[in-house]
C-alpha cells in the first residue's frame, strides 16, 4: 500500500512539473492569468468613466479576469495617465482615456511623459458629443443669446479639466464666437456640472453620457451639440455650426491605450476581443441613447489620429494665443 501510494504521489510531481514550467515559457501566451488594472484619469460619473464601465464589464468576461477600475482624476487626467506611462508594459495596467490625451501636450508642454511615444493605441470606442449646457435660471434660452451676453460682460466656463475635451470644445467654441471668459477647471466632469446647474459658473461643453440625465430632469438647458451634425440623442438640438459658428465643432473620442512595448500580441489581443465587446448588441444599446457615434480604427490608425490631433492642437494654441495657467 505504502509502495503504491509513493508512486502516486511520484507520478502527480511528474504530471504536474510541465503545467508549473509552462507560464514561464510561454508567458504571452498565457496573458491574461491575473486581474487587469484600468486606470480612468478622470473622476467617478464623468463621461469617459461611464463609457468605460460599459466596456469594461463584457471585456472582462471575455477575458476571464478581473478589470479593476482605478479613476484617478486631475490636471485634465494627466495625473493617471503618467501612473499608466510608468507601468510595467505586460497587458495589465491600461489607460481609458479621451481626446484630452492628445490636448495634453499643448495644454501641459511640460507633462512627465511623451504622448505619443510612451503609449500604444489598442481601440476606440467611438465619440461623443459634447453639449453645452447652462442653468435654465440663468434666462438664457439659445448660443446666440449665450454669445451676446458673453461679449456684453464676464462670463465663466467649467471644464473637467485643463486640456479636457470638456476644456477644449469649449475653447474651440469662444474663439470662434469671439469672446473671452474665465475658464473654471474641476477634477473632474459631474464637479463641473454641479456648478453650472448651481448657476455659480456659467456654462459647460459637457460630454453628453454625463450631462443626459440631468438635461431630462430639467436642471439643464441644452443650447448645442459641438458636433458635424445633431445626434439622435438630442435631435432638437441644433449644432454650434448650425448655428453660424464655423470650426467650432469637437471630436470627443474615448478609447484605449497600454503602456509603449506592450507585446504587440497582447495589443492585438485587447483590439480583437475590444471589436467583439463594441459589437454586442447589449454595448449598442447602452451607447445609442446617448448619441455615441462608432469610430472603428486600428490600433496603427488610432496613433495616427493622436499624432495628428497633438500637431493640430499645438498649432491651435499658438495661434490663437492661448495660455494656460
Amino acid at each position: 500500500m505504502n509502495t503504491r501510494r509513493g508512486f502516486l504521489c511520484m507520478s502527480s510531481a511528474v504530471l504536474m512539473a510541465p503545467a508549473l514550467l509552462r507560464p514561464a515559457s510561454g508567458q504571452a501566451q498565457a496573458w491574461p492569468a491575473r486581474p487587469i488594472r484600468a486606470m480612468i484619469p478622470f473622476t467617478a460619473g464623468s463621461t469617459i468613466d461611464i463609457v468605460s464601465r460599459i466596456v469594461l464589464e463584457p471585456l472582462s468576461a471575455q477575458l476571464g479576469q478581473p478589470i479593476i477600475i482605478e479613476n484617478r482624476g486631475g490636471a485634465g487626467g494627466t495625473i493617471g495617465t503618467a501612473a499608466v506611462g510608468k507601468a510595467h508594459p505586460d497587458g495589465y495596467t491600461i489607460l481609458i482615456n479621451a481626446s484630452a490625451h492628445s490636448a495634453a501636450p499643448a495644454a501641459y508642454p511640460n507633462v512627465p511623459y511623451d504622448t505619443a511615444r510612451d503609449f500604444s493605441a489598442v481601440s476606440c470606442f467611438g465619440s461623443v458629443p459634447n453639449v453645452l449646457v447652462i442653468s435654465p435660471q440663468k434666462g438664457v434660452r439659445t448660443l446666440a443669446e449665450l454669445v451676446i451676453r458673453a461679449k456684453a460682460g464676464s462670463i465663466s466656463y467649467a471644464s473637467a479639466g485643463v486640456g479636457s475635451a470638456t476644456h477644449w470644445a469649449a475653447e474651440r467654441l469662444r474663439l470662434s464666437a469671439g469672446f473671452q471668459g474665465v475658464h473654471v477647471p474641476f477634477r473632474g466632469g459631474p464637479e463641473g456640472l454641479t456648478e453650472v446647474m448651481t448657476g455659480r459658473v456659467d456654462f459647460m461643453c459637457a460630454g453628453m453620457s454625463s450631462a443626459l440625465g440631468f438635461i431630462r430632469q430639467g436642471t439643464l438647458l441644452p443650447l448645442a451639440v459641438c458636433t458635424p451634425k445633431r445626434t439622435a440623442a438630442l435631435p432638437n438640438v441644433p449644432t454650434t455650426l448650425e448655428q453660424g459658428l464655423a470650426d467650432s465643432d469637437y471630436t470627443f473620442w474615448n478609447g484605449m491605450l497600454v503602456p509603449a512595448r506592450t507585446p504587440r500580441d497582447i495589443v492585438d489581443r485587447l483590439h480583437r476581443e475590444m471589436q467583439k465587446v463594441l459589437a454586442l448588441p447589449s454595448v449598442r444599446e447602452k451607447f445609442a441613447p446617448q448619441g455615441i457615434e462608432p469610430m472603428p480604427l486600428l490600433p496603427a490608425e488610432f496613433d495616427a489620429l493622436i499624432a495628428k490631433e497633438i500637431d493640430i492642437n499645438i498649432a491651435l494654441v499658438r495661434a490663437a494665443g492661448i495660455k494656460f495657467n
